[in-house]
């Protein structure tokens, strides 16, 4: 049987259901993590102006 990796958030053995973390508990503390802001994903910034968006339809 592989070895998983620690739990990312607590760093408790991580457990298959839950995979990377390990409950259900630790996977909503990263979720909420995501939807706070905590964590992002770098990219170009969105123009002020919407309608920018659409220029080359």
């Amino acid at each position: 049987m592989t070895k998983l990796p620690p739990c990312p958030t607590c760093k408790k053995p991580s457990v298959f259901d839950f995979r990377p973390f390990c409950s259900k508990r630790c996977a909503d503390i990263d979720l909420a993590r995501w939807f706070k802001g905590d964590y992002r994903i770098e990219g170009d910034a969105e123009p002020e102006n919407k309608e920018e968006l659409f220029e080359d339809e």
